[in-house]
């Protein structure tokens, strides 16, 4: 516990009340001067507060470090203050018009700054046995305590079973930032904390009770997390054996019929049967020109004229148009049908040498 020696000026500033419950907050080298201000005031005053230091055994001037702030608060960890100094802090309010007295108190950082816990604390297994790796405390520059405490700096390591209570844990002190603990049973969850610890003041860290907490829960996340992963592997596994060895498609019933009848099983062609059952293919283009159509379809024209006209001679020479327009209707017709047929004797036998 740490004690301050409170001093209290002589009211001289008029009728303003000083602020109350000055303390500071410290931890390794971070030092906050804090205090209430439970009072009233006039609706149109506003209060501020000033908070200064000095060296308790200089003659030096008082260095402010807030002036006129509205917080109940004043960081001093920017301060030039020595870690193993002694100092005096005051506080006071004030207004635009009047200032209260100084409320003062004494601060050795060396003696009254809290101890933090390490920085950082590691688990390995080597061998079968636990290594813990120790991180030191560090300072607001982010040193380590270690450089202002010299080797008065230790630590006191405790685990125990997860299993058990944590009063029964196991205590090993050390100055060593790498501890291995040996003798521990196998597969086995075992609990760790660590505490900094400073003798020459009786000085420890908390233990972080919050840290364990969380350390445990992100244990058991990582357990749940492999579990779930292998469960996911073994599902996908399984899944891929049964499409593989028992698919969900089933081939048609007629061909498992022809699959199971042993007579009627399809067989492979044997390699010398080939050449009797494999002939070279020939593709005939059956095309039959626009031009050819028509030269085929004036001829047959001149023909019927011509036929027409020594019919006449030998008749009356009279004949009727209807006739003219059948007969050359007719005629093309039959010349149409011929190459209907023609194109389809062409196509047979284009299928004749596909089919052999």
């Amino acid at each position: 516990m740490c004690v301050y020696a409170v001093c209290v000026c002589p009211t001289g500033f008029g009728d303003l009340r000083r602020p109350e419950n000055v303390r500071i907050d410290s931890l390794n080298t971070r030092y906050v001067l804090r205090w209430d201000w439970p009072h009233e005031t006039a609706a149109n005053q506003t209060v501020t507060f000033t908070a200064q230091y000095i060296a308790a055994k200089h003659d030096e001037d008082w260095t402010s470090v807030c002036v006129n702030v509205l917080e109940h608060r004043c960081d001093f960890t920017g301060a030039e203050m020595m870690y193993w100094g002694l100092y005096l802090l005051r506080v006071r309010a004030n207004t635009s018009r009047q200032s209260s007295g100084w409320v003062q108190i004494r601060f050795c950082p060396d003696k009254h700054a809290g101890l933090g816990p390490p920085s950082s604390v590691k688990l390995n297994t080597v061998g079968g046995d636990l290594e813990i790796i120790i991180r030191d405390p560090l300072s607001s520059n982010n040193e380590s305590m270690k450089t202002l405490l010299d080797d008065k700096l230790s630590y006191l390591i405790q685990y125990w079973r997860r299993s058990e209570d944590p009063q029964a844990a196991t205590f090993l002190p050390t100055k060593n930032n790498v501890v291995t603990v040996t003798k521990l049973d196998r597969q086995t969850w075992y609990c760790v904390r660590v505490q900094s610890c400073y003798n020459f003041y009786n000085k420890s860290s908390q233990m972080p009770y919050w840290r364990i907490f969380l350390y445990f829960l992100i244990s058991l996340l990582l357990c749940f997390l492999l579990v779930l992963l292998l469960f996911f592997c073994f599902y996908k596994m399984s899944v891929l054996l049964k499409n593989t060895f028992w698919p969900a498609i089933q081939l048609p019933d007629h061909i498992q019929e022809l699959w199971l009848s042993d007579s009627e099983k399809p067989q492979l062609l044997a390699p010398e049967s080939r050449e009797s059952v494999c002939e070279p293919l020939v593709m005939v283009r059956a095309v039959l020109d626009a031009e050819e159509v028509d030269e085929q379809s004036s001829n047959a024209e001149d023909q019927d004229s011509s036929t027409h006209g020594r019919h006449g001679s030998g008749d009356s020479g009279v004949y009727s148009a209807e006739e003219d327009s059948g007969r050359r209707s007719t005629s093309h017709a039959d010349l149409q049908m011929s190459v209907t047929k023609h194109r389809g004797e062409l196509h047979d036998g284009t299928l004749q040498q596909l089919c052999a």
